[in-house]
C-alpha cells in the first residue's frame, strides 16, 4: 500500500510540476474563477503517454483538496486498465468515450458515453476505455490523485 500511495503522490507532483512550468495559476478556492476553453493551458500527461494532454483547472493533485482537470485524448486513444486512489467523476465534454469496468482491456464490453455523459467510479475499481474522435473529459474529485495500472508494463512511466 505504501508503494501504491508513493506512486500516486509522485504522479500528482509530476502533473502539478508540469502545469506550474507552463505558468498556470491554479484556482485555490478564493473568490470566483471564470475561464473559457481557449484560456486552458494543455500539457503532456506523463502517466498516460503520447496522445493524451492535461489542463489542470484547480487544485493541487498531491494534496487532500478538491481538484478539477481536463484530459484531451486523440482519436483511438486507449486508456489501459487502471485504478485510482479516490472517487473518479468524469463528464464527457467533446467526442465519445467508450468506458468499462474490468482488469483487462476489451473494446466489446465498453459502454458508449457521448457528450454530456457522466461516469462515477469508486476508489480501487479497475477501469479502461478508448476515445472515438478527439475526446475531452473533465474529471473532478478530492485528492490526493493518481493512477496505478493493473499491468505495470502498461505504465508509460516505466519505459
Amino acid at each position: 500500500m505504501k508503494l501504491v500511495l508513493t506512486g500516486f503522490i509522485s504522479l500528482a507532483a509530476l502533473l502539478l510540476a508540469a502545469s506550474t512550468l507552463a505558468g498556470v495559476d491554479h484556482y485555490r478556492g478564493e473568490g470566483h474563477m471564470m475561464i473559457t476553453p481557449d484560456e486552458l493551458e494543455w500539457g503532456p500527461v506523463g502517466s498516460m503517454g503520447e496522445g493524451a494532454e492535461i489542463a489542470i483547472i484547480e487544485g493541487d493533485l498531491s494534496n487532500s483538496e478538491p481538484f478539477t482537470f481536463r484530459l484531451r485524448l486523440e482519436d483511438g486513444y486507449r486508456i489501459l486498465p487502471h485504478i485510482h486512489p479516490a472517487y473518479e467523476r468524469v463528464t464527457v465534454l467533446q467526442g465519445t468515450l467508450h468506458f468499462a469496468h474490468g482488469r483487462e482491456f476489451d473494446k466489446d464490453t465498453t459502454r458508449t458515453l457521448p457528450v454530456g455523459s457522466v461516469a462515477i467510479m469508486p476508489p480501487g475499481d479497475p477501469m479502461f476505455g478508448y476515445a472515438e474522435g478527439e475526446t475531452i473529459i473533465q474529471l473532478h474529485g478530492t485528492g490526493p490523485w493518481g493512477i496505478e495500472y493493473i499491468n505495470p508494463e502498461d505504465d508509460p512511466r516505466n519505459h
